[in-house]
């Protein structure tokens, strides 16, 4: 039991981090996109520091958003995936694609703000929900389910 759940929360981690990560490296290189539309150069130096600069101060207010939604978002895809085993692989994914979709409408609508610039537009928000899908993806891979053939699959612990 307690090895099932350092097993769920290890792989919610992981997943967060590689969620982060590309949601993260998206946002920076979106909004550098837009500077440059405005006229102004952008360097590669530029995109490295500013990648660089993003992927560690966004995290301390983004990182537990992430890790909320995946929290609640993944045990909900573990008990699709027992009903619909052949589909497990798409309802993970879908299950990070949601849950990062979720935060950003949900703080949209309750604080009325957007949490990072990127999703002002209908693609940045589309591009993070990407992001929270690989999550979902690295989800499904860390925690032995990618791997375990048409068995049933096990609830995570509660």
């Amino acid at each position: 039991m307690l090895r099932s759940i350092m097993r769920f929360f290890l792989s919610v981690v992981l997943a967060v981090i590689g969620a982060y990560a590309v949601a993260s490296v998206l946002a920076t290189q979106l909004i550098l996109a837009n500077v440059e539309s405005m006229g102004l150069a952008v360097t590669m130096r530029d995109r490295l520091h500013a990648t660089n600069h993003d992927l560690l101060g966004l995290f301390p207010a983004y990182g537990p958003l992430l890790l909320i939604a995946f929290l609640i978002a993944m045990p909900v895809a573990v008990g699709l995936a027992r009903l619909l085993p052949k589909s497990a692989t798409f309802l993970f994914v879908l299950a990070g694609f949601v849950a990062v979709l979720a935060i950003h409408l949900i703080m949209k609508q309750v604080l009325g703000l957007n949490g990072i610039a990127a999703v002002r537009e209908a693609h940045g928000l589309l591009l993070q929900a990407i992001a929270g899908a690989f999550g979902g993806y690295l989800y499904f891979v860390f925690s032995g389910r990618a791997f375990k053939k048409e068995e049933k699959i096990s609830s995570p612990p509660l």
